[in-house]
């Protein structure tokens, strides 16, 4: 293959430990130097395409600044999702003091990760229940781990795996494509010979058969099966399938039947006022609807971020022209097949052409027999992912020992930690003996403003925070028996990637460190020498 050599930058750009972008012809380099190595891989994280080089770099890992995928920057090999493709890799020359870059003519932003094909040797059969995050980074990886079996994705829905998280954000204001959406082509899956069953649903899983029964009577073996069946949304009592203008959100059918109304009604409804019923918000106000969002939280994300970060987002949504009606409760629809208004427990009547329901999911596991369930209805795993022979889970259902937290079990409904846990159940289902220990990320975007949140507080004892709240340029501690459990923040990308490296390696600062002014020096990109 025939290759430009082009000059992109002199040795002594670089101090050790440090990153720097650079343009080949066209193309976007990232150089990093380790030690008196240097490496030039694609500049551009392969998720959302966010510059790497405002991320981190601990040693050979970089931590993509936007939604914290990992990659190794001597290979460009992915390394953490909710990126699923590897960065380009690109030969370097060195003459004097100069460093040129040697790039192919059909250099690419990225590149799929070296994977097994199917040998019909191999007769084991892997099935996967479920085809959102978990599931699809599962099949992944089993082919990027050698397996060379038989492998069957079954989901519910009636496409393949798409970005979910996107569904309340950029596709239900109208921003994304449905083709944008899909994760991988179908070309994709039948190159990798992964088979993918749609509007299909377990009815029974018999662990001690190695059996599914399925809705419609029929059956399937499997050698392991992975569980990665999501979450269902939550419905009010008096909430009917005869309600044709009430929604839920979860699915791609659920978000056109929102997108269809917003177009024939502008009133909406929000009921509900956690990360789906805020995004929803946010993206019907940008479509141009009047909204009302109703809640029985006094501040939106008050148990999750802390009040003064819920009165923030509150402001920002109340500054365009959404309106609250919080400390709420909702007694009633008014009508039968088209609701009118939604009825609260005060007797206050808000009208509306339309209702969106996000009061939270729960696991989707009724049709598991004699496994042990959590009294949440989720899963209960062991530190592999396991919940009994050649059986795993992950995703929204699954608890786990964390092992961030002195092996709490925990349970985590965000998309990042889906795929984490994917990746680990199929190392695992493999033999590799791979125990979970993923970092916990999750962000949120309403209007123009961006939260990133790195770790996991189910509760806390303090917040300390550094910065503005209010200015939207900070980073707030959330502090359980003298310990950071998590991190939250706003236009510290930098920083907030390099508290995703300490919380891996277990060398996040003391709480008493932090409220005496500490935090990270992330000029150089490096974590060594911080503490």
């Amino acid at each position: 293959m025939k290759k430009q050599e082009i000059k992109v930058a002199k040795m002594s750009d670089l101090k050790d430990g440090e990153m720097k972008e650079v343009s080949a012809g066209e193309t976007k380099v990232l150089l990093a130097r380790i030690g008196d190595k240097y490496h030039a891989v694609g500049a551009n994280c392969t998720h959302y395409g966010a510059p790497l080089v405002d991320g981190f770099l601990d040693g050979e890992r970089i931590v993509c600044p936007w939604h914290h995928a990992c990659f190794n920057v001597t290979s460009g090999d992915l390394q953490e999702p909710p990126a699923f493709d590897s960065l380009p890799c690109f030969e370097l020359k060195i003459e004097g003091e100069d460093i040129s870059v040697c790039l192919p003519e059909d250099a690419s932003d990225r590149r799929t990760p070296t994977m097994t094909k199917k040998s019909e040797s191999d007769e084991r059969q892997f099935v996967i229940l479920g085809g959102g995050a978990a599931g699809f980074m599962a099949a992944q990886t089993l082919r990027e781990d050698g397996f060379a079996g038989r492998i069957m994705m079954i989901t519910r829905e009636d496409r393949a795996p798409y970005d979910r998280p996107n569904l309340s954000k950029d596709y239900l204001q109208g921003h994304a494509e449905p083709a944008w959406m899909t994760l991988r082509s179908d070309d994709f899956f039948a190159e990798h010979d992964i088979e993918i069953l749609r509007e299909k649903e377990a009815s029974k899983v018999d662990a001690d058969k190695r059996e599914i029964t399925f809705k419609d009577g029929a059956t399937l073996e499997y050698d392991s099966l992975l569980i990665a069946t999501g979450g269902i949304p939550r419905r009010l009592p008096f909430q009917t399938d005869a309600q044709k203008n009430v929604f839920l959100l979860r699915s791609f059918a659920d978000t056109d039947a929102i997108i269809a109304a917003a177009e024939s009604g502008k009133r909406a409804v929000v009921i509900g006022a956690s990360f789906i019923g805020m995004e929803a918000a946010s993206s019907l106000r940008t479509r141009g609807c009047d909204v009302t969002v109703i809640a029985p939280d006094k501040v939106p994300f008050e148990k999750i971020l802390g009040a003064e970060i819920g009165e923030l987002f509150q402001k920002i949504h109340e500054l365009k022209s959404v309106e609250f009606k919080l400390g709420a409760g909702v007694k009633s629809f008014e009508g039968n097949e088209k609701v009118e208004a939604v009825v609260l427990e005060n007797g206050e009547r808000i009208e509306c052409d339309f209702v969106v329901v996000g009061i939270g999911v729960k696991p989707a596991t009724d049709f598991l027999e004699n496994i042990e369930l959590h009294k949440d209805g989720g899963v209960i795993a062991d530190e592999f992912l396991r919940v009994a022979e050649n059986l795993y889970a992950a995703g929204d259902i699954t608890h786990f020992p964390d092992s961030h937290s002195n092996g709490e079990l925990t349970r985590i409904e965000h998309w990042r930690t889906a795929m984490q846990q994917g990746r680990t159940a199929a190392h695992n289902m493999l033999g590799k003996k791979t125990a979970f220990d993923g970092v916990p990320f999750f962000w949120t975007t309403q209007f123009d403003a961006t939260l990133n949140y790195v770790g996991h507080a189910k509760d806390w004892d303090e917040i300390i925070v550094k910065g503005d709240v209010k200015k939207q340029d900070f980073l707030a501690f959330y502090v359980k028996d003298d310990k950071i459990q998590a991190v939250a923040g706003m236009n510290r990308d930098s920083e907030l990637a390099s508290f995703e490296e300490m919380f891996r390696l277990n060398e996040m600062p003391s709480s008493a460190k932090i409220k005496n002014g500490w935090l990270p020096n992330v000029v150089f990109h490096q974590v060594s020498g911080l503490f």
